[in-house]
């Protein structure tokens, strides 16, 4: 196919969703509590549907798994990513994911779950947790058996364009007022290791204490963005956020119009600002594609930001 393959997203109820999936991006959520839109997405629990193009109607893993030269070849069995907006309107739990081996061996052969994390939006003060204050194992479980969150947490300050890395042992949180572009390995697979004391149901959510003392990293390491910028063309530019094993994530500014090569073996875009044409295509604010492996180039005309990336 030569267009934009256009997806539509699939809607996650949470105890600390709010409504900016619809104030911002105009989505028809589920109800006030929407706390995730899976953009773009093959995964059992929220696989999009295709709404363009010759594959209209159709799932994107079913596309995946029978049209697999659109996506260069790609090798693994499963698509390989996973793109999400997430709306915090209150704190998320602290929590951990496990890398591809400890999943695979305890999760019934699931992935692993490298992410990041692009910050859209958050209000005036909001913080972030990423990482722990725990030297050792040890110490790791004796803070938390001893309900030491605030000596154990790290917290750090955040504004709008900040970019964060999560690699799998990572004690992360979203906190309340955030607003979040993920981009993420093919994976559903969270250990909850501490959730407020909060009731769903009259009762305190399932938490994971072993499996997140087996898998957090001790002591914590810091994994930052690189922010290199790549090419500009006017008042355009390519900055590469991130590269790593499964994935490159990318952030283009278009400023009238941008050209670049559409990265191998396929390349998802999320339209995060503005409007404009892509190859021609009409896009704007909310909208997340494909550009399959047998387009060789974008060229973005219009005013607008854009969050990109590709399977490495």
């Amino acid at each position: 196919m030569s267009e934009p393959m256009f997806l539509q997203p699939v809607f996650k109820e949470t105890i600390w969703g709010g409504n900016k999936l619809k104030s911002i991006y105009g989505y028809d959520i589920p109800s006030e509590t929407t706390g995730e839109a899976w953009s773009v997405s093959a995964h059992p629990n929220g696989d999009c549907d295709i709404i363009s193009g010759s594959f209209k109607g159709e799932k994107l893993s079913k596309v995946y798994a029978e049209h697999r030269e659109l996506f260069g070849g790609y090798a693994k069995d499963v698509f390989p990513l996973l793109i999400k907006i997430i709306d915090a309107k209150s704190d998320l739990s602290i929590q951990v994911h496990p890398d591809d081996e400890y999943a695979g061996k305890n999760e019934n052969g699931s992935l692993g779950k490298m992410e990041c994390w692009y910050i859209l939006d958050c209000e005036k003060d909001t913080k972030i947790i990423v990482g722990h204050n725990a030297s050792s194992k040890e110490e790791l479980r004796k803070m938390i058996e001893e309900k030491r969150w605030g000596d154990l947490i790290r917290e750090i300050p955040i504004k709008p364009g900040d970019f964060f890395q999560i690699v799998p042992g990572t004690v992360h949180a979203i906190k309340g007022g955030t607003l979040i572009l993920e981009t993420q390995q093919n994976s559903d697979i969270t250990y909850r290791l501490y959730d407020y004391d909060r009731l769903q149901n009259g009762k305190p959510r399932e938490l994971h204490i072993e499996k997140s003392i087996d898998v957090v990293n001790c002591p914590h390491e810091d994994h930052l963005a690189e922010n290199a910028i790549e090419k500009e063309e006017g008042a355009s530019k390519v900055t590469r956020l991130i590269s790593c094993k499964y994935y490159e994530v990318r952030k283009l500014d278009v400023d009238g119009s941008l050209t670049t090569g559409n990265l191998k073996p396929f390349s998802i875009y999320s339209i995060l600002k503005g409007e404009g044409t892509v190859n021609g295509t009409p896009v704007k604010l909310g909208d997340h594609f494909i550009l399959t492996s047998d387009i060789e180039k974008a060229e973005f005309k219009g005013n607008m930001m854009i969050i990109t990336s590709r399977p490495v």
